[in-house]
């Protein structure tokens, strides 16, 4: 019952600690120039066990080249680090250049191993793609041969397409997971590209949810042991130009482009970034006005409408979860450079099921911390901290509750409160009053920094689900009488079973509520949430 802080017993927790679990994590550099590849994975804040960095390449004839931006000063600068170089070997969807280095894989394992040795590298990422489901045996037998070829300790891994449909043919039935995985320490599974650039893609995800656990569910059910499954990222969305091609008459058809272009651009035209529950993605829709135009690399974008789905925080600590659900080695990611700057400050958290610093590990709170968050209706005080003790605010409950209910992408009509001007909840508080929420203390006054009461949070809920109330039961609460105005809220939301009262058996009405005790009470909710939502 809502909430007893007080008889609230902390346990020990048995799970393992932050440290303990920690799981595997890599990525790709492929972009910017050498100079700038330390700077990106500083970035990373320590996040990386694993960098692949684009130095060895498929040539036309099938022959290793070692590509200009290998640079041993880079190699030698992670090794002081304690971090692994393995360089990844990739064909770039030439089709010829993979079929003749797989028919040329004996030769192509050793210089590969040669190159290994020579640059004091860590091991090699097999990447080869657009290469059809008929050399799919000589694909596994060149994993073979470089296992054979490459010591022991080094790392032998795999780029493999995602099949979340079990394809068996084309470029996806390519990759025979089980067979690699007999030879490789880790298939890396390229769970992005739901959506592509073409005009026979669908508008949508780069990687929605089903489209990601379907992915990894297939790798488990081929066989591949858990510990050698990667699940990989995207650090990138697509765009789609809705009305037709640029006065430069180019066709936007799921352009790539860096997740760090999306906010400067929805922002230069007042757009709105929304997040898709259902696959757990994250969409931005903006319009160019006439006459307006911006450039995106050597793409001229110019007046129209436009989509991009690409990944934000909400989007991708949502995938972060599913290493752990599934017990799979961890995660990579295409590619460094394209992230947003604070990535880095949440990623190994989530990755590692420990959502918020501040939130410890068994606490009472820690479910239904992670449900409101994962939710969307509540976010952390910072990006890695949910402060759970800290006084929950009026201004702080109007907008959970508004987001919650969806109404978030609603905009107010008119503007009541004066004490709310260049406040960073104003547009939701007043939404909420308009949708008859919530009232303010005075008609011009919200007084948004205050705590939220025990009783004003009752009064904002009833008001939004209008729960019926048994007048024949008796005040469950002494400090609670009939004629107080909080009384019907309070009793009608205390008999749906959702709030109780203390130790003692008060309520406490005035007492101000803390930001777990609101995240138990949302959880407790979350059906009766929903099924609001869908009326």
């Amino acid at each position: 019952m809502w909430i007893i802080l007080a008889t609230v017993l902390l346990w020990k927790s048995t799970s393992p600690t932050f440290a303990q679990s920690k799981l595997f994590n890599m990525s790709y550099i492929f972009f910017g120039s050498p100079n700038s590849y330390i700077n990106q994975v500083n970035a990373t804040k320590g996040s990386l066990d694993v960098v692949s960095p684009s130095y060895f390449d498929i040539t036309k004839d099938g022959q290793l080249s070692i590509t200009w931006t290998l640079q041993t000063s880079f190699i030698n600068e992670m090794h002081k680090r304690g971090k692994k170089v393995v360089p990844f070997l990739a064909n770039h969807w030439d089709a010829t250049a993979g079929i003749n280095g797989l028919n040329n894989r004996q030769k192509l394992a050793n210089d590969i191993a040669a190159a290994i040795e020579k640059y004091n590298l860590d091991g090699v990422n097999v990447d080869i793609e657009g290469v059809g489901s008929a050399y799919k045996d000589a694909h596994t037998d060149l994993i073979r041969l470089l296992r054979q070829a490459v010591p022991k300790h080094k790392e032998v891994s795999v780029a493999v397409a995602a099949n979340p449909n079990g394809w068996k043919t084309g470029w996806h039935g390519f990759y025979d997971y089980k067979g690699i995985s007999n030879h490789a320490d880790y298939l890396m599974i390229m769970a992005y590209d739901e959506s592509w650039e073409s005009p026979d893609s669908p508008i949508g995800p780069v990687a929605s949810m089903s489209f990601s656990e379907r992915s990894i569910q297939y790798a488990i059910n081929q066989g591949v042991p858990k510990d050698k499954i990667v699940y990989g990222l995207p650090f990138y969305g697509r765009m789609w130009k809705l009305d037709g091609p640029t006065l430069e008459n180019r066709s936007i058809n799921g352009m790539g482009l860096s997740s760090t272009r999306v906010n400067p651009l929805v922002t230069t035209f007042n757009g709105k970034i929304e997040f898709d529950e259902k696959t757990q993605s994250s969409y931005a829709t903006f319009t160019i006005p006439k006459g307006q135009s911006y450039f995106i690399g050597n793409t001229k974008l110019t007046e129209g409408q436009y989509v991009i789905w690409y990944e934000n925080e909400r989007s991708i600590k949502a995938k972060l979860r599913l290493p752990m659900k599934y017990g799979i080695k961890g995660t990579g990611s295409w590619a460094l450079f394209h992230e947003t700057p604070d990535t880095w400050d949440y990623y190994s958290l989530w990755l590692n099921g420990r959502y918020f610093v501040d939130v410890t590990t068994g606490s009472w709170s820690e479910p239904s911390i992670h449900l409101v968050s994962q939710r969307g209706w509540m976010h952390g005080t910072t990006n890695t901290t949910f402060s759970p003790t800290t006084t929950l605010t009026r201004a702080q409950g109007a907008v959970i509750l508004v987001r919650a209910m969806g109404k978030e992408h609603l905009t107010p009509k008119e503007y009541h409160f004066a004490d709310l001007r260049n406040h960073w909840a104003r547009k939701e508080i007043e939404v909420a009053r308009e949708l008859g929420y919530l009232h303010g203390k005075k008609p011009d006054r919200f007084d948004p920094g205050a705590p939220l009461t025990r009783e004003q949070l009752a009064k904002i809920l009833h008001n939004i689900f209008e729960y019926p109330i048994n007048k024949q039961e008796q005040s469950p609460f002494p400090d609670l009488p009939v004629n107080h105005w909080s009384y019907e809220p309070v009793v009608a939301i205390y008999q749906q079973g959702h709030l109780g009262g203390f130790k003692d058996g008060t309520f406490r009405p005035r007492n101000s509520s803390t930001r777990a005790e609101m995240a138990a009470l949302m959880e407790r909710m979350s059906g009766d949430i929903d099924g609001k939502r869908n009326q």
